[in-house]
């Protein structure tokens, strides 16, 4: 596939997440555009992504989970903070990931902040430390879901 073909799915995909992000506001286009394009420039002239391991539909599907996750996981911290009873017990847990590829691991270590209370601390090889408001919360039945919907956006599914 040629560059310039190859430069499209990216495109389209940080034109979606501005649209997102935007709340559908077509003034927000002004910025949006230019913004747009020189992130999908970034992406593809610094080759972080290969559009061929890419799945357009899983991205599709991705997009509201993550909105989902977001508010969901944004939901929790307020209120476990907000709480008159100061609803924390910080700590650390490893995931150890099933994913295969740099790329896929990386953008499931950065999602991993949208669960309620967890943040990625570290990433090494195929494993992810992860920083906890609750550590007597069992994160893996979470970590698990969101790792196959990054599958999916990866075409990692057995």
């Amino acid at each position: 596939m040629t560059p310039f073909l190859r430069f499209f799915p990216t495109l389209f995909a940080f034109a979606a997440m501005w649209w997102v992000l935007a709340d559908g506001d077509q003034g927000s286009w002004i910025i949006g555009i230019p913004a747009v394009l020189a992130a999908s420039w970034a992406v593809n002239a610094l080759g972080a992504v290969e559009h061929r391991d890419i799945s357009i539909p899983g991205l599709l599907r991705f997009i509201p989970f993550f909105m989902w996750e977001s508010l969901r996981g944004g939901f929790d911290v307020a209120r476990r903070t907000l709480s008159p009873r100061l609803r924390v017990q910080p700590g650390f847990a490893v995931y150890q990931t099933r994913l295969q590829r740099p790329g896929a691991r990386l953008f499931f270590a950065n999602s991993v902040c949208l669960l309620p209370g967890t943040l990625a601390a570290d990433l090494q090889n195929d494993q992810i430390k992860l920083h906890m408001l609750d550590s007597a919360v069992d994160p893996n039945t979470e970590l698990k879901r969101l790792e196959h919907a990054v599958a999916l956006i990866y075409r990692e599914v057995d």
